[in-house]
Formats: structure tokens, sequence, C-alpha cells
């Protein structure tokens, strides 16, 4: 073993060669491996009979994971799970089994191998691979749309919790989420405001999921699911929540949901755009990679506080306040 420091090149190798980790840690989320390891150290061998594969293969799959530091080979050859591996369960709390289980599949991996299409042309790489976007491709293909949605709820959990400690919900009467998917979010709202009502609004293949959801949390009696698109109409409320919405658009588009909401909006009413937001030069990778996610993914983009106010602007709209809620994400207030 070597404790030599690093090189610059040999760090900016180790970036080069990032989508080797990627595929790893895939492989090993979708065997299950860290569920297993959890609570007791086992074999390559023992793993291998339980996870239908080959020994020899896997054992080198996990060697190279505990060289990373997500596992530890202890003397023996086995292995468990570390502290820094823990989100790869999928019963932690700050688990993000489902974030890893989806961007390491071919949809996802295919669009991003056509980067360089979409800098040299502008086009959505997706689309150019496989014909549609990516919302009818999941629509089509039932599988890859569960993946998605089971990626979403990973990173929902974690910015529930940082939204709701972040800011005030209990002075709306009626909150409608826009594009509420499973309704996970809104059923985290409602258990935090329990004088509030509301509505998870979405396509009809998407929010017949949300009612499970809703009851299991305990809100059902307060919420219904509506079916709908939010290019057309939404349910009258006090506030409208748009969580990583407006990025999956470009900006006609995007103004195109807000005037929506805005027609739909109650006096004194609020629109809640939770997304991420571009920073300054030279800072804050994660949103400016997540864009390039938008340009070969969905299709949108992400944007900066003055490309929102602009947004807003033009959907007959006004930038009330910026409020951070977590690491990444900001909610932006609007209203008439």
């Amino acid at each position: 073993m070597s404790d030599k420091t690093p090189t610059g090149s040999e760090l900016l190798l180790e970036l080069v060669d990032g989508y080797r980790v990627t595929q790893a840690l895939y492989a090993a989320v979708t065997l299950g491996i860290p569920d297993l390891v959890a609570s007791r150290a086992q074999s390559s061998e023992e793993l291998a009979a339980t996870t239908r594969t080959h020994a020899d293969a896997l054992e080198r799959l996990l060697r190279a994971l505990a060289a990373t530091g997500v596992l530890y080979q202890d003397d023996d050859g086995c292995y468990s799970l570390t502290s820094f591996g823990e989100p790869l369960r999928s019963d932690s709390t700050e688990s993000i089994a489902g974030w890893v289980a989806y961007v390491g599949r071919e949809p996802h991996w295919r669009a991003w191998g056509d980067l360089l299409h979409s800098v040299r042309t502008g086009e959505n790489a997706f689309r150019h691979v496989y014909g549609t976007d990516v919302w009818h491709y999941r629509a089509e293909h039932a599988e890859e749309g569960a993946i998605f949605d089971g990626a979403m709820a990973a990173l929902t959990s974690r910015d529930n919790r940082n939204m709701i400690a972040a800011f005030a919900f209990d002075r709306f009467e009626t909150i409608v989420d826009v594009g509420g998917g499973n309704g996970s979010l809104l059923a985290a709202v409602l258990a935090a405001t329990p004088n509030a009502r509301g509505a998870v609004f979405d396509l009809p293949h998407v929010v017949a999921g949300a009612a499970a959801v809703l009851d299991a949390a305990g809100v059902a009696d307060r919420c219904e699911t509506v079916a709908g698109s939010f290019f057309e109409a939404v349910p009258p409320a006090d506030a409208y929540v748009l969580r990583s919405i407006l990025h999956d658009w470009e900006d006609e588009e995007a103004t195109a949901i807000l005037a929506t909401c805005a027609r739909s909006l109650k006096t004194d009413g609020s629109v809640l755009v939770v997304d991420r937001l571009i920073g300054a030069p030279n800072e804050d990778r994660a949103p400016k990679y997540s864009d390039l996610n938008m340009l070969v993914g969905a299709g949108g983009r992400e944007r900066t506080l003055e490309d929102f106010s602009a947004l807003f602007e033009d959907a007959g709209l006004e930038l009330v306040s910026t409020t951070r809620a977590g690491t990444n994400r900001w909610i932006l207030e609007a209203g008439r």
C-alpha cells in the first residue's frame, strides 16, 4: 500500500474514470449487496450464493468497492458496509439507493453517452438516441418508469425534511403539489400542517400510485388526487408547489406551466418553485452537472435566480422571497 499523495494528473484521472465507480455502485445496489452486508460481514462466496452471481467476478467487484470506501474488507476476506456506504441501503433514512439504481440503467447511460451530440447541436440526447422524449418512453416502458419513480423517491425524502424545516407551509389552507408524482412530498407537508388540505396533481398514470402513499401517511382524509396536464389547468389553491418540475422544461414550457398556476391561484396565494440555482462561476458543481443532465435527459435546464425572476415575470408573477432548503435546493416564492 502506498501513502503517496496523488499528483494533479492522477486526481484528474480519477474524475475521468468516474464512470467505473458509477457502474460498480449500480451493480452492487441492483444485487442488494449493501442491504445484505449491513448487519453482518459476509464472504464473496456467501454473497454470490445469495445473489446468484459468479463468485470470482463478485469478489472483484466487492474489493473495488472496499477500496472506494463504501465497503470494508476484514482480515478474513469478508465484507461489511461502512458508515460512508450507509446511504446505499434501501432502508436508510438518507438512502440514495433508488438514485443509484436509476443512473446505471441503459436509457440514462446511453443519453449521457450522447452528450457530445447535444453540445454540438443543442439537441436533446435522449430524443436523439430513442426517437422520443423521456416522458413518453417511461410511460411506454413500465419498468423504466418505476425505476425513475424510485430514484425520485430516494431524493425526495431528504428534500422533504429540509423543505419543511426551512419554510412555513402552515399559512396556507389549500396546497396543490403540481407534478406531485406519488404524493410523498405533499404527504410530508400535510403531516406537518394539520390544518391544511391539499391535492396531488399529475398525469393519470403517474398520480395513480399516490393514494396509497397518502393513506400510509395518515393524510388521505385531507388530500385528493387529481389527474390532468399542468399545461392546461390546475385545481384552485392558496399555494402551488412545483418541486423539480421547471428544470425539466425549456423556458417557453416553464413559463406556460407557471402561467397555468397563476390563472388558478387564489388571492394572496403563492407559487413555490423548489429547484436548484446555478451559482457563481467556478463554484457549485452539483447544479451545473444537473444542468447537463437536463440537456441529455429530460430536455430542460437549471437556472440562475435571474432566470427564474424572468420566468415569473413572463407568467404574470413576481418573485417574493428565496429560502435555502438544504445544500442544493431553494424555495422560490412568487405571487401575483
